[in-house]
């Protein structure tokens, strides 16, 4: 078990369902919450909230690896964070505990009945959950709202669901986010997750080309390969590096203009605003904004160059719409 831990909250991480763990009058909710959308906010806000009143704690049983990397691996979904930016997310919402529970093949094939009781019962002690209308789990899916149910006035524990009306008004899936990504529709990403879209990432070398053009940037790692990028093109962007924050702009994409790195790997660079620091190795948290433009192919390096000096121009002017404080839910 590990903890992380900020001003607004602690929450607990248990990987699996350890021999020892306690949680006094777990309330306890379910899924993979992928991205942690406005949907899975509203849960979550509801979950504190019974668990506060109830004087327990609340909890998420979620799993890891995502389970469609484990029952599809040729068609590995792509996440819309990485486990450590879900983590932060669920710590600033004040979820409490997170149970990430390893899941594989023959987890899956667990029915739904024994799921509830030998792992949320007899393991955790479970005091009450709370789910959608619609949320299904358990071998095939079987296991639905009606299973919790039936099975609570058996195991004395209590259910609460989130009405058809709660969910449904908010429109929102995971889905329809990594949809507005790959398109480049960064504002509606953006309302649905409550917040602007993260890349997190280490900063590594690359061929100075931007530097060589006026515009030094930041090249980042992403750690996890499964991590969705967004549509090619250039955006504006709040970065946050060395506990301080900043405005720039982001290129994603192959820059088609270098013959010499035509066909080479999609890169992510950023030319942070008013910032000539060295940060090789140093962590680099980026948020997008807005899409600004297509990724294009220029004449030459000088044309590029003028076009990135309009992009550097509309940028400046546009934060000012934009706090330069990260978002905070």
């Amino acid at each position: 078990m590990c903890y992380f831990c900020a001003s607004f909250s602690i929450v607990k991480i248990f990987d699996g369902l350890e021999a020892d763990i306690q949680i006094p009058k777990a309330h306890l909710t379910i899924g993979t919450f992928d991205g942690v959308h406005i949907g899975h906010q509203k849960i979550i806000g509801q979950l504190n909230q019974r668990a506060q009143e109830n004087q327990g704690e609340s909890v998420l049983f979620t799993f890891d690896p995502h389970p469609r990397m484990v029952l599809n691996p040729n068609e590995p979904v792509p996440l819309l964070q990485t486990r450590q930016e879900k983590l932060d997310k669920l710590e600033r919402l004040g979820l409490q505990n997170v149970i990430l529970f390893p899941f594989t093949k023959s987890f899956s094939q667990t029915p739904a009945e024994e799921f509830i009781r030998t792992f949320l019962v007899e393991k955790l002690k479970m005091n009450a959950v709370i789910i959608g209308y619609d949320h299904q789990f358990g071998r095939n899916r079987e296991g639905s709202l009606e299973h919790f149910q039936v099975l609570g006035k058996a195991l004395k524990f209590a259910v609460e669901e989130i009405p058809a009306q709660d969910i449904d008004d908010i429109h929102v899936s995971s889905t329809k986010i990594r949809t507005a990504l790959q398109q480049g529709e960064v504002h509606i990403a953006n309302k649905y997750l409550g917040e602007p879209f993260q890349l997190n990432g280490l900063v590594v070398h690359g061929q100075a080309l931007g530097k060589s053009l006026g515009f030094p940037t930041a090249n980042i790692l992403i750690d996890n390969p499964y991590k969705i990028l967004p549509k090619s093109g250039v955006y504006l962007v709040r970065c946050s590096v060395l506990g301080e924050n900043y405005f720039g702009m982001m290129n994603i994409g192959n820059r088609p203009t270098i013959a010499s790195l035509r066909g080479q790997k999609l890169s992510i660079e950023i030319h942070i605003f008013d910032f000539r620091k060295d940060i090789y190795d140093q962590s680099l948290q980026v948020e997008l904004l807005q899409f600004i433009r297509e990724e294009t192919k220029f004449t030459s390096n000088n044309a590029l160059a003028a076009q990135l000096k309009k992009d550097e121009n509309f940028c400046r002017d546009t934060a000012r719409l934009y706090s330069l404080q990260p978002y905070t839910l």
